[in-house]
């Protein structure tokens, strides 16, 4: 049996972002490493984060407008990333970042109106 559309790509979008943020933000706890040598690292952490973004994209895609998938894709970004600041990094979240944060879902929630 297989997971319905909406699950597959929120899974795989989830998953998605959780190693973009690695690729992007990762690093920062390792600033005394060669440049390159972070540069290298997050490609590879990228390319695992493509292998799952691309398959979202395209099983998505036709349930889902791309618009859709946008909008979920920010969403996500954001609560992975919020939990990845707080967790991996240390560093609490401010109420303007939490209300900057929810501008940007409800602009996501208004590419979801019909």
């Amino acid at each position: 049996m297989s997971l319905p559309i909406p699950v597959q790509t929120f899974v795989l979008l989830l998953l998605s972002n959780i190693f973009m943020t690695f690729a992007w933000y990762g690093h920062l706890k390792f600033k005394q490493s060669a440049l390159w040598l972070a540069i290298l690292v997050s490609w590879g952490i990228a390319f695992v984060e493509y292998c799952f973004q691309v398959p979202a994209n395209r099983i998505g895609h036709g349930y889902f407008s791309a618009a859709e998938l946008k909008g979920m894709q920010e969403i996500l970004t954001l609560s992975v990333f919020a939990v990845f600041s707080v967790l991996y990094l240390g560093e609490p979240l401010k109420w303007n970042h939490w209300a900057g944060f929810a501008l940007i879902i409800a602009a996501a929630f208004l590419i979801f109106k019909k």
